[in-house]
């Protein structure tokens, strides 16, 4: 009977959060931006989400001229859906609307080199890559066993050990890169302005001046203090409450 009743609320939570999703769609369709937001919010506030939420989400404080909202939301889209090109294009839209020009380092070296080729793909991808990869093994082991020429044998064994390194490699780029993706921690600026601090504390010295929409990635806390670094690798600390974690 308990499972009835949840298979039930589960259920009707689905319906809900769609008929939420349909009437946000519906206003933003009307350009009543900021009662889609709150259809969008409903969804999220209910335990749902989704790439499409955030992505409409995203748009409906883009059109409101609301920069961290946006880039937050866009932010959370991708991580669901890191090879979308439309969420990508729209977050660098939103970007174009901050007002700190931070400038990114690009990272040199063998790591580049690993980083850049592992976040060809989403790591879950890299996962099925593997499985698709293991199948094709299989197949190349039954050539291998039901062949009747040393020839045949001989291609069959050199598929095999070459589709192996392949799923070695697919399986190090998925753990390589889930790794990354752990340790990155993004937080966006929601605060209209903030000071990055030399220490953490209020009466430190101001390291630099930051404004709504910056993105920042978290090194380490202290009470209600972060210690964040900049895309150009300037590092500081900023107040908790001015900043908005994307993975939380």
């Amino acid at each position: 009977m308990k499972n009835i009743l949840y298979i039930l609320l589960i259920f009707a939570q689905t319906l809900w959060a769609q008929s939420d999703f349909e009437t946000g769609n519906a206003l933003y369709a009307k350009e009543k931006y900021t009662e889609a937001t709150q259809s969008y919010e409903n969804i999220i506030n209910s335990g749902k989400q989704s790439a499409e939420v955030y992505f409409n989400l995203g748009n409906c404080y883009y059109k409101l001229h609301q920069v961290a909202p946006a880039i937050y939301n866009y932010e959370k889209a991708l991580l669901l859906n890191p090879n979308d090109t439309e969420i990508k294009t729209n977050l660098e839209f939103a970007r174009k609307m901050t007002i700190d020009d931070i400038k990114v380092i690009p990272k040199v070296g063998f790591h580049k080199i690993i980083a850049d080729f592992t976040s060809t793909y989403h790591y879950d991808t890299w996962a099925w890559i593997a499985v698709g990869l293991s199948f094709l093994f299989f197949v190349f082991f039954l050539g291998y066993y039901f062949s009747g020429t040393t020839v045949k044998k001989r291609l069959f064994f050199s598929g095999m050990f070459l589709v192996l390194l392949a799923i070695s490699l697919s399986v190090s780029s998925g753990i390589y890169e889930r790794d990354r993706m752990l340790n990155e921690k993004p937080a966006i600026v929601f605060a209209e302005t903030t000071s990055l601090k030399s220490e953490p504390k209020i009466s430190a010295t101001d390291a630099v001046l930051l404004h709504e929409g910056t993105k920042v990635f978290i090194m380490e806390s202290i009470a209600n203090w972060k210690k964040v670094q900049l895309t150009d690798e300037t590092t500081g600390w900023i107040e908790s409450e001015a900043i908005k974690e994307v993975k939380n």
